[in-house]
């Protein structure tokens, strides 16, 4: 499929259904990529806010997810970038998954066919 010099870095949770989805895919695919556990290793802030400032916040902050149910509401009360990357920051869990990160490459979420678009 995809060869490229800049590795691809695969953002998640290895426990999660759609990154393990993801990671199936890419191995499948023959895309070579280094898996980043956010959960474990965390994000740097400055690629959070890269994310945030090329994809909007709203598309990274996964507020379907429990952990941003569980919050307090004061929490989750008038979100703006710089709160949701500090909580994002905070709690890992609430960045949407999987981040597929490379050159050129910035894709949130799991679409197969979206995927093949970009990496193909």
């Amino acid at each position: 499929m995809m060869e490229t010099t800049v590795p691809l870095i695969l953002y998640g949770i290895p426990n999660c259904d759609t990154v393990k989805k993801a990671r199936v895919w890419l191995d499948q695919a023959g895309v070579s990529y280094r898996f980043h556990n956010y959960k474990s290793d965390g994000v740097d802030e400055g690629r959070l806010r890269h994310w945030v400032d090329t994809l909007g916040w709203e598309v990274l902050l996964n507020r379907a997810g429990t952990t941003f149910r569980k919050l307090p509401d004061a929490d989750r009360a008038d979100l703006n970038a710089d709160k949701a990357i500090a909580l994002m920051i905070a709690q890992p869990s609430m960045i949407k998954r999987p981040v597929l990160e490379g050159d050129g490459v910035l894709l949130v979420g799991f679409k197969p066919d979206a995927w093949a678009a970009a990496l193909g």
